[in-house]
């Protein structure tokens, strides 16, 4: 059976494993890491000393971008001493209390691992196809009875991501934004303005990413599919026409 993962913040319980049964030692989060990445790409590791009545101790986290990954990781490691002298305790969260409801988007670092895993470093490319200083005045507030002007540097961004070996194209348009303590200041104005850039480059290129679908198959093989659901109104101008508008 084939598995569809999206480019987003995974929620789902059969994607998390809970491990208990650990013992303290440096470096346990890496060790974890180390350990179950080997099942494929993680999200997130988090090792948590046990509470007062469970005895001495941690527990630990686990979350997997795959649900396919994350079951093997369990039924392999189960029972298993890994890299301790006792064996560790694991299982897939069965409870839905602490899980998010809000499915948020990765962001672009995340977005990279994913697609370097699943499609290869070769796999998949992108490039900025604008990145304009749309910056001003915000306008004025009223606080403590005066009138005061703050200025924000603003960037806004458009990405295309391309997968040549499937065929699929998509772009991504965000915006980047920062507020300037003091507007005379050059040095700052250069600091905010690099910032406010990588911003904007990497929530457009987290943006371009949400409309792919990775499908991945019961061989191993992954297949690409456009995700329309995701799909703006930019996606269909062409780049003199994006340029434009977002000029105006």
């Amino acid at each position: 059976m084939a598995e569809v993962l999206d480019f987003r913040v995974p929620t789902g319980r059969a994607q998390t494993l809970l491990v208990w049964g650990l013992e303290p030692q440096p470096g346990l989060e890496h060790s974890l890491f180390s350990t179950f990445s080997k099942f494929g790409p993680l999200y997130s590791v988090r090792a948590h000393r046990n509470a007062a009545v469970a005895g001495p101790g941690y527990y630990a986290v686990i979350k997997f971008y795959s649900a396919g990954d994350a079951s093997r990781a369990q039924c392999a490691c189960n029972g298993q001493r890994l890299f301790q002298r006792s064996p560790l305790k694991v299982c897939v969260c069965t409870k839905q209390k602490g899980f998010q409801q809000q499915v948020l988007a990765l962001n672009s670092n995340k977005c990279q691992e994913l697609a370097n895993h699943y499609l290869g470093f070769n796999g998949w490319s992108s490039r900025i196809i604008t990145l304009q200083n749309v910056s001003g005045f915000d306008g004025e507030t009223e606080e403590l009875g005066e009138m005061l002007q703050k200025r924000s540097v603003k960037y806004l961004c458009a990405v295309e991501v391309t997968l040549p070996n499937h065929g699929v194209r998509t772009r991504g348009v965000a915006l980047g934004e920062a507020d300037l303590e003091n507007d005379e200041d050059p040095l700052e104005l250069l600091e905010a303005s690099r910032r406010v850039q990588k911003l904007a480059v990497g929530k457009a290129l987290s943006s371009a990413f949400q409309k792919i679908l990775l499908i991945v198959l019961e061989n191993g093989k992954v297949a690409v599919e456009y995700n329309s659901t995701q799909e703006e109104l930019t996606d269909s101008l062409t780049e003199e026409e994006l340029k434009g508008l977002l000029q105006v």
